[in-house]
């Protein structure tokens, strides 16, 4: 397209979007149907033109193109694929910009589908256009100040994707990064010594962290994870270079580079190199030096990891390769028999059925290490290897399964130190037997090794093995839940002494850290606990351990921000939320409820959104409050307990229908409010048939009380103007009838209600102000409770926050401040002040005037 043509177009365009200004899409259909065609045209330079106006028109005057939003959103799915067509990528990526703060949640599902397209397209728009693509970017800015959801699923990609454009490529950094690393890749170590990593030890830990050829293969593997294309393009050719040289740590150092592409290219590689790279990493175990063997080996080990399901399609070719090098190992070296078994575990662990030609094979080398060697590294790598050939085999296993679990039954009886490792192992290994070998095999000696886990854990204290002891007792529990009954009390105190245990917490003088290992055993203690609690009958132990976890979930949140991941804070919250949800519903003892919804309520408050990373946890915890809320709950269901009077029933009914209507309002307040909206829309008629006048006075205040919480909540969550504002309608009517009610409790949760509405919606409800006003001045002069007339002064503050026009400050700030200070509800304070301060900002006059800052000051 010629300069002055775009120019031209251009200048349309944005005529047309003046026009759009003052003229709804629905009334000027000649255009509708222009952009229909012009966007859809088989002609590049008319999609282009249609694009370009869409822009226009869109970016002038979006909302009134509202119901043709999902439309337009299945027409950018189809543009973004047009990665020839730059001009039109930019167009579209600026209209996505244009309408997404006015999106909604019939939108938000085809928004979603899209991200992924879009990051490609911004690609594509960056070789074409950096400036123009700089400009598209504006896209994420724009997700995420409006609607954050959407981008949430696709995150990590997003963050790879910054990190390539503004870091590396942008800046032309990936060959000097390349030219500064490869080599120290590929040096050569001083004359008579060797890499840490090839160093031959008895412990074979290859705790190698801190050498440079580990550090600079860290570097590439970030690189890998940021550029992945442009990095495979530029490493490959000094790899294959360095593959065919006659200098051992050459080769050494390019199948190095090898196994750190398949972590990072791995989709490039599985479609485009998989045959040809894993030829030259087989041709390299039969090399003449070591130091290549090994690197070759660690190279075979990511490709098994990282190259599934593709890599298994080799299993012909590589199972005899790995079994015959492993069987000439010289064991004595026991970092390369590390390596070796590495490459065969990660392979093995993915070939399912296709692994019984090799069983025979396979378990012949495994047992041989078991009960032949005497280094614990390699009985502790055979141990790992039958983990992971009983993955793979199931069934399979069980001719081999005699001697195998007499071997790790005297591994288990031991308490040397030197053993720990070997014991941590053998215990992982005997939880995968118990999943996989079959119940009819493991059942009868399922109670046996819950006694070995609690007897390592009565005599040895230490945090990984009490882990894996963890895991054993719930692959115990999937296949002979009665034989952790007699142990259940001992196993759960252990589990809730874990969680409790303050040990991973280190102190010094200037910092606090979280030491790992403990760390780990609180989420599999976590883990455990969740899978238990599903084969075990209803014991208090089990709901007391649960209930007492809900605080580590409130100290947790203290916690994880600044000294620690929050895996384990969510892992907790998918153990505890759901016991709490499955115990409101099926408890049959009230009291035991009302304590479960209040811990429940406690740990919302402090958890808040954390609670809610789990996409099912809002709808899940809505309708067992619902559920309460129309006493449909277990214990709602039943007479009289003998043990209470009718009055006390009824008082504790209405008990639990408090603690449930707690819950409502701290989930508006943890949630954005669309997300909320649907299941708001459900709770609310269930609340507000109670402040009907032929209700008790403990229903009414409960309702009026419960809105006037939500529409605070509601005040300070994204999207919670809009809410409440659509809400009004239906909230008005019952608030503005509870002032007139006959209790002082009643009346004040109304005007606190009223208060709460006037803030939240602000402008939505502006034309009710005159209304509102009327009833508070009415209210004010006829009302003698002290705490009610605080709530209307708190409630007129609310109103001047709200920064509403038709407010009228000349007369309502004289009766505020006649009336203040406060003189019972002293929370309020806070409201009043933050008003005063307001007003003192925006109208210093009023607040100036010697009658009001008399009665001020």
């Amino acid at each position: 397209m010629q300069e002055s043509e775009h120019t031209v177009q251009h200048s349309l365009s944005q005529l047309c979007a003046v026009m759009v200004k003052h003229e709804t899409p629905d009334r000027w259909p000649a255009l509708l149907q222009l952009l229909n065609q012009s966007t859809k045209s088989s002609n590049p330079h008319d999609r282009q033109v249609g694009l370009l106006l869409l822009n226009k028109v869109m970016e002038s005057n979006p909302e009134p193109f509202k119901p043709h939003y999902c439309q337009l959103l299945q027409l950018f799915s189809t543009v973004l694929q047009d990665h020839n067509n730059p001009t039109a990528l930019y167009y579209c990526i600026l209209t996505l910009t244009a309408i997404t703060a006015y999106t909604g949640t019939e939108e938000m599902n085809l928004m979603r589908s899209i991200i992924p397209s879009l990051i490609v397209a911004l690609k594509h728009l960056i070789k074409a256009d950096q400036d123009q693509a700089s400009e598209a970017m504006e896209v994420f800015n724009e997700l995420m100040e409006s609607e954050v959801s959407i981008i949430v699923p696709h995150v990590t990609d997003m963050v790879h994707f910054c990190l390539e454009v503004g870091t590396v490529l942008k800046q032309k950094l990936l060959n000097p990064i390349l030219q500064a690393i490869f080599p120290v890749l590929v040096a050569a170590p001083p004359p008579g010594e060797h890499d840490p990593e090839d160093e031959e030890d008895d412990s074979g830990d290859g705790s190698d962290n801190d050498n440079p050829k580990h550090c600079a293969a860290q570097v590439v593997i970030c690189v890998d994870n940021h550029c992945t294309l442009p990095l495979c393009n530029n490493v490959m050719p000094l790899a294959q270079a360095c593959l065919t040289s006659e200098n051992p740590y050459q080769r050494k150092g390019g199948l190095m580079c090898l196994a750190v592409l398949a972590e990072g290219c791995a989709d490039h590689i599985r479609t485009k190199m998989l045959s040809s790279m894993l030829q030259t990493v087989c041709q390299s175990l039969s090399d003449s030096n070591q130091v290549v063997r090994s690197a070759g080996l660690f190279a075979l080990g990511q490709f098994s990891e990282h190259l599934q399901p593709e890599v298994s399609k080799y299993c012909s070719d590589l199972m005899p390769l790995l079994l015959g090098y492993l069987s000439s190992c010289n064991q004595a070296k026991v970092g390369h028999v590390t390596k070796a078994f590495y490459a065969l575990e990660n392979f093995m662990e993915n070939l399912g059925a296709d692994i019984e030609p090799y069983l025979p094979t396979l378990m012949e080398t495994m047992l041989s290490a078991l009960n032949n060697t005497e280094n614990l590294k390699i009985k502790e790598l055979a141990v790992s290897a039958i983990g992971a050939i009983a993955n793979a085999a199931k069934e399979l296993l069980v001719p081999y399964f005699p001697p195998v679990i007499e071997s790790l039954k005297g591994f288990l009886t031991t308490t040397t130190e030197e053993m720990r490792s070997l014991q941590t192992q053998s215990l992982d290994t005997l939880s995968v037997l118990a999943r996989t070998i079959g119940n009819d095999v493991f059942s009868p000696l399922a109670a046996e090794c819950v006694r070995l886990g609690l007897n390592l854990t009565d005599t040895i204290d230490d945090p990984d093995l009490r882990r894996c002891t963890y895991s054993l007792y719930s692959a115990v529990s999937t296949v002979s839940p009665d034989c952790l009954t007699p142990h259940l009390t001992a196993i759960t105190t252990v589990m809730l002494l874990a969680l409790k245990s303050n040990e991973d917490h280190v102190y010094s003088s200037l910092r606090f850290s979280v030491e790992n290992a403990y760390i780990d055993e609180k989420e599999d203690a976590c883990d455990a606990l969740g899978e238990l609690q599903m084969y075990t009958v209803r014991l208090y132990t089990i709901l007391n351990s649960i209930v007492e976890a809900s605080y580590l979930c409130v100290k947790l949140t203290s916690l994880h921000l600044n000294f620690m991941p929050p895996l384990a804070l969510l892992k907790l919250l998918d153990v505890v939320i759901p016991c709490f949800l499955e115990t409101v519903r099926t408890e049959q003892e009230r009291q035991v409820v009302m304590a479960v919804l209040e811990t429940m309520n406690s740990v919302i408050k402090s958890c808040k959104e954390e609670v809610f990373k789990n996409p099912s946890r809002l709808k899940e915890i809505s309708h067992v409050i619902r559920d309460v809320l129309k006493k449909k709950a277990v214990c709602q269901g039943g007479g009289v307990d003998e043990a209470d009077d009718e009055d006390q029933q009824a008082e504790y009914d209405a008990m639990l229908l408090e603690f449930a209507g707690e819950g409502i309002p701290l989930l508006a307040s943890s949630v954005p409010a669309e997300q909320f909206a649907p299941f708001l829309n459900d709770l609310l008629p269930l609340i507000m048939s109670k402040a009907k006048s032929s209700c008790t006075v403990a229903d009414r205040s409960f309702s009026v009380g419960t809105i006037g919480e939500i529409l605070q909540a509601l005040g300070c969550v994204s999207g919670g103007r809009g809410l409440a504002g659509r809400l009004s309608n239906r909230l008005l009517p019952v608030l503005v009838a509870g002032t007139k009610d006959s209790d002082a409790e009643v009346r004040n949760n109304s005007v606190f209600g009223l208060g709460c509405l006037a803030q939240a919606a602000g402008p939505i409800v502006v034309t009710d102000y005159p209304m509102m006003l009327s009833v508070f001045s009415n209210l004010l002069t006829k009302e003698s409770d002290l705490r009610v007339i605080d709530n209307l002064c708190a409630a007129l503050c609310r109103m001047i926050l709200s920064n509403i026009t038709p407010c009228p400050l000349s007369q309502v700030f004289p009766a505020l401040v006649a009336r203040l200070p406060l003189k019972e509800d002293m929370e309020e304070n806070k409201t009043v002040f933050s008003c005063m301060a307001m007003l003192y900002t925006n109208s210093p006059a009023l607040v100036q005037y010697k009658y009001n800052l008399h009665l001020i000051l």
